[in-house]
């Protein structure tokens, strides 16, 4: 059975930071690409960073690019999302999602999606 199960929400003031986890079991890690998406209300999810199967490398959005970084521990099947400089508006449900082989930043890249974990940024 495939799982993904993401951990580390939390509510924090803005300029601090956070760091979420997802754990992955039950596919051949490698294989997959993992993305980190998110969901404010009342408002379509995106996407926010992934990293490649194809390739390893890590792609992000542009509005965290320079303050979200992506990176997975291929030991734990673990991929995380640091997130320094958070602002009020990345306030949102983040969700982590597993894509075959090559995946971007597009909902319909990927197979599988895990509960998510509200992360809530105080002005």
């Amino acid at each position: 059975e495939v799982q993904l199960v993401e951990s580390g929400g939390d509510l924090v003031q803005a300029g601090g930071s956070l760091r979420l986890s997802c754990a992955a079991s039950g596919f051949t890690f490698d294989d997959y690409s993992i993305g980190w998406f998110r969901q404010a209300p009342g408002k379509e999810r995106e996407g926010v960073s992934c990293i490649s199967a194809v390739d390893k490398n890590t792609y992000y959005a542009d509005s965290v690019r320079g303050r979200f970084t992506i990176s997975s521990d291929n030991a734990t099947n673990t991929v995380y999302l640091q997130m320094n400089s958070l602002k009020p508006e990345d306030t949102a449900v983040y969700y982590c999602a597993a894509g075959w082989r090559w995946a971007g930043l597009l909902l319909g890249e990927y197979d599988y999606w895990g509960q998510g974990t509200q992360v809530t940024v105080s002005s």
